[in-house]
């Protein structure tokens, strides 16, 4: 297919990667995104193989490396004594079976890295201050319209504007968004607040009845990331930029480790964040003849299995080869999406399960299920192993 004008609704780090991939094989794209600036809040992401090898494609292996940190090994704990339950190998038992290293770092210096690459082929390709509110399309084009009177028009849409997005619900319409019962928090620390008493270089998951933890370094080591669910009626709006106070964070992990006690105690009492968890179940066509999602438009899933973004990045390579590989932007949309949906459907559903896995409530469950379930080689088989630049396209 010849080179195509792609208008992309959503400047997120999914659209941004997606962006990059697109322009990389000739395509000229343009993003429009509703905030004031670029910006990603102050939380850790992860990625795994699966989508670094798509970020070695792009040459941004290195600036990912220097600003990351290789975890280890994933450890499995006990909520309140730290007994370890399973353990399997991050880092270089990762690289050698996957071809790629698993990173954890920061989302804003992800978020850099991404527009600084999306920039490096076209520096004017993202538009702010420009809110999605619906599109037309016909034989010739698209065309997005935006709440200040103005519009774009491409060949091609793609929606990537997240939770909320406007292009999903033109497409599927309302889809319900259930209340999981649960809350997540987030706080990020200066390792040095520690004073020395360093915490192991591993993504360590405190799991207890009602709740679980997730610990791990970023940004070179410098900062510590803690996630901590807890299951709760009180239901807050669906945001990461929620703040709560810290005197609630520290009444909801009550009995928790020492470890986790310590990293509360070190947190900023006006910088601890709260938001309500919501699922969504899977969809099955997510295209027009001319629109398509992806990332958290097509397939929004719970952070229980530190995917979510990897997705959108697997997506991004997924799509560009489609369009390389067809005659009509249709075809290549439901080439795309038909690649997608399997697998996209089963991390949302495992991560669902993983909700349950997490917060089992007796210390002898949580011995059975893990001795029956060996994480890391589930993993490894069908989540890490997967190659969005190599895997066949039917």
């Amino acid at each position: 297919m010849k080179a195509l004008k792609i208008i992309m609704a959503g400047a997120g780090l999914g659209g941004l990667a997606a962006a990059a991939a697109l322009m990389k094989a000739g395509h000229d794209v343009e993003i429009y995104e509703q905030a004031p600036q670029l910006a990603e809040v102050g939380a850790g992401i992860q990625i795994s193989a699966n989508a670094m090898h798509a970020l070695r494609d792009l040459g941004l292996e290195d600036k990912i490396s220097r600003v990351g940190v290789r975890p280890g090994a994933y450890v499995f704990r006990l909520h309140d004594t730290g007994e370890e339950i399973q353990r399997f190998s991050l880092s270089e038992e990762h690289e050698r079976l996957h071809g790629a290293p698993y990173t954890q770092l920061h989302r804003a210096d992800f978020h850099e890295i991404l527009a600084d690459c999306a920039r490096s082929f076209k520096p004017g390709i993202v538009n702010l201050n420009k809110r999605a509110t619906g599109f037309t399309e016909d034989e010739q084009g698209v065309t997005l319209f935006f709440d200040d009177g103005t519009s774009a028009r491409g060949d091609l849409l793609i929606g990537s504007d997240g939770l909320k997005s406007v292009v999903r619900k033109q497409i599927v319409g309302d889809t319900p968004a259930t209340y999981t019962g649960d809350a997540a928090w987030r706080i990020v620390i200066p390792t040095e607040r520690f004073e020395g008493q360093s915490l192991e270089q591993v993504m360590s998951v405190f799991m207890g009845p009602g709740g679980h933890a997730v610990v791990y370094y970023l940004r070179a080591g410098a900062l510590v990331n803690f996630v901590g669910i807890i299951e709760t009626e009180a239901v807050s709006e669906e945001s990461w930029t929620m703040r709560f106070p810290w005197d609630q964070l520290k009444a909801d992990f009550v009995g928790w480790h020492p470890s986790i006690q310590k990293i509360i105690e070190l947190a900023d009492r006006d910088g601890c964040y709260r938001w309500s968890l919501h699922n969504r179940p899977p969809i099955h066509n997510w295209s027009t003849g001319r629109v398509t999602l992806m990332g958290d438009s097509a397939h929004p899933t719970l952070p229980y299995l530190a995917q979510g973004a990897v997705m959108a990045i697997e997506d991004g390579v997924v799509l560009t080869r489609a369009l390389a590989m067809s005659d009509s932007i249709p075809q290549a949309l439901q080439l795309y999406q038909r690649n997608r949906i399997e697998r996209t459907a089963r991390i949302v559903l495992q991560s669902t399960e993983n909700k349950h896995l997490f917060h089992l409530r007796s210390v002898e469950e949580m011995r059975a299920r893990f001795a029956k379930r060996n994480e890391g080689a589930d993993r490894n088989a069908w989540l890490y192993s997967y190659n969005p630049l190599t895997v066949p396209l039917t």
